[in-house]
Formats: structure tokens, sequence, C-alpha cells
């Protein structure tokens, strides 16, 4: 039996990989902010057989405190971790500021990945083929990250702030297995492409009305779009960060995989890290 912990664990995505650990014998830890959605995995978990095998986890992922908390409560209920799949984002079309001082897009989608990622590594490693799938729109798509105000206090738009977090997760990925280079543990940056989830919800109109039909004609079911995710999970590349469109690698070249861009980030991320 593996155990998988997944951010955004209880809706779109992440609830469609964790019902499919969960039907298979597997144990699910799934995080998220709505205590409904949580009593509904658990119900739908149940129907499967897997009541004693779920469990869902309260936690803001945009605060430290939320981050910290999904740390300790996993490292308190289980001896090691399979796979650590980051699912969770929102769209926020305005800006807004965590209790943290940080750009709320930038901590949910990209901070929380970089604390609770590094902070597991020790769970991670006990297990034999350990991965690390983080969901987001790695290479070759538009954004760049703002050095000079990631909080993106100037000139802010919902785009920017996604765009920046993706950017932020490339070269997150390509740095971690640096970081941790005696460990066992796979780095997976994924982009499902179109996917039927609520992601089109916080948009503002016309644009949410456009994205749903578009949805509704072209984009694949959250059942199907998981099943190159679990093949990619359950036998992770050889080498340590690999980058998929789906079935599709992405070479790990230019600006969005710079290893020295990734350094720089990673010291960015310390300092704004350090003291809170």
């Amino acid at each position: 039996m593996r155990t998988y912990l997944i951010t955004g664990g209880t809706d779109g995505i992440g609830k469609g990989l964790g019902l499919h650990f969960l039907a298979r014998g597997d144990r699910l830890i799934a995080v998220g902010t709505n205590p409904a959605k949580g009593k509904a995995l658990l119900a739908e978990a149940e129907r499967l057989g897997a009541a004693d095998r779920a469990h869902f986890l309260r936690a803001d992922l945009s605060t430290l405190d939320g981050m910290r908390s999904v740390i300790a409560e996993t490292e308190a209920t289980v001896e090691r971790l399979d796979g650590l799949v980051f699912a969770t984002q929102r769209f926020r079309p305005h800006r807004e500021e965590t209790p943290d001082g940080f750009e709320y897009t930038f901590a949910l989608s990209y901070l929380s990945r970089f604390v609770i990622g590094h902070a597991l590594t020790g769970l991670l490693d006990r297990s034999e083929t350990p991965v690390v799938f983080n969901l987001a729109g790695p290479g070759g798509l538009p954004g760049q990250i703002y050095w000079d105000d990631p909080q993106l206090h100037h000139g802010y738009t919902g785009k920017n702030a996604s765009m920046q977090a993706s950017r932020c997760n490339d070269l997150l990925g390509v740095d971690f297995p640096r970081r941790h280079s005696g460990t066992r543990i796979r780095y997976v940056l994924y982009n499902p492409m179109f996917v039927k989830t609520g992601m089109a919800d916080p948009l503002p109109q016309p644009q949410r009305a456009l994205t749903k039909t578009l949805a509704w004609l072209l984009a694949q079911r959250v059942d199907k779009a998981v099943v190159p995710m679990v093949d990619r999970i359950d036998h992770p590349p050889t080498e340590p960060v690999a980058a998929f469109r789906r079935r599709t690698p992405i070479p790990l070249t230019g600006k969005d995989f710079d290893l020295e861009s990734a350094d720089r980030l990673h010291g960015l991320t310390r300092e704004l890290l350090d003291g809170r």
C-alpha cells in the first residue's frame, strides 16, 4: 500500500488522482480549505470501501501557518510518503495579500510547493521510488518572474501572477534535485493542458462563460486526464527531474530552466521566508 499526499486534493485533478489511488488500495492525505468538499471526498472514499485509508487535512496553503500545519500533521501521521502531488491552484483576478504579506498566487501556487516539498524529503526518501509531482505549466508558455517586484505591487494581473508562479515552479523543479542530491526522489513537472475543472469559476465575465464553453467543447474529463499522470507517478523517469506536457517530454533547456536563475530564485525565496 502506497501513501500519497495531495494538495488541492478535494477538487478537480487532485481529487481525481486521490480517488484513483484509493480505488486501487492506496492511502491518501488530501489537503484542502473547504470542509464541505473534504466531507464529500471522505463520503466517496467510504463508498469505495476506503474510509480507513482516506484522510482530509484542512489547511490554507496561502499562509505559512497552513503550510507548516500540513508538514507537522503529515510527519505525525505517516512513516513514509511514496508521492507528493501539488495540485492546488486558484486564480485571482485582483491582487490579494496573505496574512504573511505575500501576493496570494505567489504564496499558494509556488511558495507552498517550495516549503512543503523541501520539508518532507525525509518522509519521501523512505520510499523505494518516491516522486514529487508538480502540476503547473512547465516550459514554453508565456510569463516571467518579476525579479524586482515578485509580489506584484505594480501592474498586477491574474494572468501575470499565474504565469510567474509557473515560471517559479520550473526553476523549483530543476533546483530541487541539487538541494537533495543524496535522495532517491524524482521530481516531475507536469502540464495537464485543458481539463474540465472549476478553474474558470473565479474569472470575471465574459471570460468565465467563454472558458467554460471551451472546456465543455474541448477539455479532457478529469478521469481521462489523470491516466498519464498516474503512469508518471507510478513510473517516474530515471533522471532526477523531468517535465511533460501530457505525454510529451519537455527538454529542460532555455531560460525557463536556467540553473543560475534557479539559484537566484532559491536565494530570493529563502530571504522572503527568513524571520517569518
